[in-house]
């Protein structure tokens, strides 16, 4: 052997060495190829929307971004959702003069592109699949008990092209899958209303007070036509959800304490899930398989298999429960909590599968709307 291939061979064999030993010293996640996850989140009491990362072990804020037009004010960041492709996300200000707006901001540079002004307090939020339309509900939460709207947003040009309205104090957000429909519900009015994303109007309604659940034509609160109801009838929902093949929603019955699932094209209700004080937010995992549920009044998530109704509660790491997305690959539920008073709230993971909350960091005041931005890795 030349001196030269002993060179090649030692060197070689040192590489080799370093290569070996900086692998072992890896941690096991970055070995496996652990995704990170990148995700959303507005605190409405403080004015800042959070993009935080968890890289399959450690949940951290990588960025705190200031949103608002009112100096000595508070905005109101309240509901956050993120194009289909990734560019842009959007955040609803609820507080106005009177009127709120939609922000539109750059993933990229985290910088403000443009904005449309909606109406009363607008707050959840939901796309088509191109990006093109969004949809925000005015919840009017300090206004009149008197029938609101949900705000069609063209959002090249941020314009509001339409208030389709609904009923009272609408909230939930949610486009189905082939962009044809819109769903929503309405608190004091007790409905699940449906909208033609065509169309840009009402198709159909459907009551949720125990009793009396099927379709109906009334617009007003649940007690405005001098109809005596008995309080523990009333859903007052807060959210709802399309399942993966458009066929089932689900939608959080607030004030009753149950979650239904119900069929999209008939609109009857074919279960109801038990969940506990509170239920509020809700997502499903992309294969269909578990529903995910946060108890706003008891500190936990409920997730439910969609196959057998069972549920798994999982104790969340502050009170009052709000928001959840499930990632893309439906292994993790990130889950804010706002808190109470002066103590920060909080951004959790939960492993689904496991049933278990598996990471959390502290935000800033009030944290409630989430939306989940991108996965990268293996």
């Amino acid at each position: 052997m030349t001196n030269r291939s002993a060179g090649a061979s030692l060197v070689l064999a040192l590489s080799v060495a370093a290569c070996v030993a900086a692998l072992a010293a890896t941690p096991l996640s970055a070995q496996s190829g652990e995704s990170s996850y990148w995700v959303y989140v507005a605190n409405e009491a403080s004015d800042l929307v959070s993009r935080v990362r968890f890289d399959g072990s450690e949940v951290v804020e990588e960025k705190a971004i200031s949103v608002g037009f009112h100096p000595a004010d508070l905005d109101g960041a309240h509901g956050i959702t993120v194009s289909p492709s990734g560019d842009h996300w959007y955040v609803s200000i609820a507080h106005g003069q009177p009127y709120g707006q939609v922000w539109k901001m750059e993933t990229e540079t985290e910088q403000f592109v443009d904005s449309a002004q909606v109406g009363l307090f607008p707050s959840t939020m939901s796309m088509t699949p191109d990006g093109a339309s969004l949809f925000v509900v005015n919840f009017n939460l300090h206004g009149d008990p008197i029938p609101s709207s949900v705000s069609a947003v063209f959002t090249p040009f941020m314009q509001e092209v339409r208030q389709i309205e609904t009923c009272v104090m609408p909230h939930g957000s949610r486009v189905n899958q082939d962009g044809t429909r819109h769903y929503s519900v309405c608190m004091m009015s007790d409905q699940l209303v449906e909208t033609s994303i065509i169309g840009l109007d009402v198709s159909r309604r459907m009551s949720l007070t125990l009793g009396s659940e099927g379709t109906t034509e009334h617009t007003g609160s649940v007690t405005s036509n001098g109809t005596e109801v008995d309080p523990a009838t009333i859903c007052k929902p807060t959210w709802v959800v399309v399942s993966p093949d458009d066929e089932r929603l689900y939608v959080p019955c607030n004030g009753r304490g149950d979650v239904l699932e119900i069929d999209a094209e008939s609109l009857e209700v074919l279960r109801r899930f038990p969940a506990g004080r509170g239920p509020y937010n809700a997502d499903i995992t992309p294969d269909g398989s578990k529903l995910v549920v946060t108890l706003k009044g008891d500190q936990a998530i409920a997730i439910y298999d969609l196959a057998t109704g069972e549920e798994t509660r999982v104790e969340t790491s502050r009170p009052i429960t709000h928001g959840v997305v499930v990632s893309p690959d439906g292994r993790y539920a990130f889950v804010s909590n706002e808190a109470v008073g002066a103590t920060r709230g909080t951004l959790d993971v939960v492993d689904i599968a496991a049933g278990r909350l598996v990471a959390s960091t502290e935000l800033h005041y009030q944290p409630g709307g989430i939306g989940f931005w991108k996965m990268q890795g293996h």
